[in-house]
């Protein structure tokens, strides 16, 4: 069993019934959507699923789990979602997958976050992998000229055609290479404020617990103590 497999198992065995669960993006979540799925066909789990993207949302459907918008709960009890990049004090860059804004508003909703990775994603600083800022279409030229300047080398995400990347929102995505983010607080605090980003893939001081796969089984790190 690979570990983005094992690991996403686990993370299922937080959800009890009649919890609101936030289903997360992604390649190693998509074992927990599966998992959760299996469990509701097979042995009656009853929960109700948020979804953090359109490809998730088409799963779980798929799956058949019962399905509300983020808009219709009063809150949810627990959102399981995987993460690109996690620091030595438990922030993280998520995003890589296109999701971050649906992602960040399901995170921001949730009594409980865990993020679940395999060990190649635990860094000592945030950085190696490309910052994800989302941003309108509109003056999105203006952005990139603006990051580019400030020597973020930012690039368009885009498609394997070549064509410009769209988010479920029909955003585009900046991806900013900064290497090691020396003050992850203070660049969010920057780049939020940029007239046209809508949001940042840094997801701070928002996690409980880590779950992550590595070779001797999944280790369970609580970012809260």
């Amino acid at each position: 069993m690979e570990l983005k497999e094992l690991v996403g198992l686990k993370a299922a065995e937080y959800i009890k019934d009649g919890m609101t669960v936030g289903l997360g993006t992604g390649s190693t979540a998509y074992y927990f959507v599966k998992e959760i799925g299996r469990r509701v066909k097979e042995e009656g789990l009853n929960i109700t699923g948020v979804t953090t993207s359109v490809q998730t949302k088409e799963l779980a459907t798929e799956l058949g789990i019962p399905l509300k918008s983020v808009d219709d709960v009063p809150y949810i009890d627990i959102t399981i979602d995987g993460a690109d990049e996690i620091s030595e004090d438990f922030q993280g860059v998520k995003g890589g997958g296109g999701a971050l804004l649906f992602e960040k508003i399901v995170a921001d909703h949730s009594k409980r976050i865990i993020w679940i990775v395999d060990e190649s994603k635990m860094v000592k600083h945030l950085g190696a992998f490309p910052l994800p800022v989302e941003v309108i279409t509109y003056g999105s030229i203006c952005l990139f000229n603006r990051f580019e300047a400030k020597g973020y080398n930012p690039t368009f995400r885009k498609n394997a055609d070549g064509s410009l990347y769209l988010t479920d929102a029909k955003n585009f995505i900046i991806d900013l290479h900064i290497g090691e983010i020396t003050d992850p607080k203070a660049l969010a605090e920057e780049l939020i404020h940029y007239t046209g980003v809508v949001e940042h893939g840094l997801f701070l001081d928002c996690v409980d617990t880590v779950l992550v796969g590595t070779a001797d089984g999944v280790k369970v790190l609580e970012a809260r103590d």
